[in-house]
């Protein structure tokens, strides 16, 4: 049976992050892919220059539709941008239990721009995180979400993991793409204890969009059953090879998009 995955999130017209992303990563990795828009932005792989905000109750409105007609096999939450959009998500998904839920806590975009108002931090983090199977922030992200700042060794990563997860989260992963160091590893801390995965760091501008890349396939391996560990070691391997892959691709002049279909597209077709 094929899985549907329903993503929330915002949008990016220049298909690197975001929705785009998100719908791209679904397909690659095998799943039905929905999505709810929370926002549109005007960027591109140079950077977000603009943000229109969808109402909240037509969020809400938007996933009552999904649901009231698809049988949903796992959520995947990106951008929440403001407290409003966070009340209507949680209010919305809150008697939905038993379907895995993946939040990617979208809090800054690549250029540096703010896509979390800092109002809707405490909402976040009271209403969200206790629904979540996974929770997926960067060292950044964790840093904000905690009020503390930013970790700088596996330590303070492993620290921040589990506080995180005391915060209702059935597993934590606290991703390392920010550590100053040649590796970039990534701690998952679930009930049964801390689990780390290994990566060298892949020398790349092309990292537009991993953060949606990534919960998105994690959302389609859960929605597949899964094991946090186990949906992690597949995401992280797809991962690695879009970006590895992303070269083969011509798209704008920054931070260019992973390859989501480096599996399915033969080089030059």
């Amino acid at each position: 049976m094929i899985r549907n995955v329903l993503s929330i999130a915002g949008s990016d017209p220049s298909g690197g992050a975001g929705i785009q992303a998100d719908l791209k990563a679904f397909s690659a990795r095998g799943v039905y892919g929905m999505a709810v828009l929370t926002a549109l932005t005007a960027q591109n792989t140079q950077g977000v220059s603009g943000v229109h905000l969808v109402p909240p109750q037509f969020v809400a409105d938007q996933i009552d539709a999904v649901f009231a007609d698809v049988r949903v096999d796992a959520v995947k939450i990106g951008m929440i941008a403001n407290a409003g959009i966070a009340e209507a998500v949680a209010a919305a998904l809150a008697d939905r239990r038993g379907i895995p839920i993946v939040i990617d806590p979208v809090m800054i975009a690549k250029g540096g721009a703010a896509l979390l108002a800092p109002e809707a931090v405490d909402v976040l983090t009271r209403r969200l995180l206790p629904l979540a199977t996974l929770l997926t922030p960067n060292l950044p992200e964790a840093a904000a979400l905690l009020h503390q700042p930013v970790a700088s060794s596996r330590e303070e990563m492993a620290a921040q993991a589990e506080q995180l997860r005391a915060l209702g989260p059935a597993a934590v992963l606290v991703k390392g793409g920010h550590l100053d160091s040649d590796e970039s590893p990534d701690v998952l801390a679930t009930a049964g204890g801390l689990h780390w995965f290994e990566a060298r760091r892949v020398p790349t501008k092309n990292t537009h969009g991993t953060g949606c890349t990534l919960s998105s396939a994690l959302a389609a391996e859960l929605a597949k059953g899964a094991s946090a560990e186990q949906a992690v070691a597949i995401a992280k391997d797809y991962l690695a090879d879009a970006v590895a892959a992303a070269g083969s691709l011509t798209v704008g002049s920054g931070h260019g998009p992973v390859q989501h279909f480096h599996a399915l597209w033969k080089h030059g077709e």
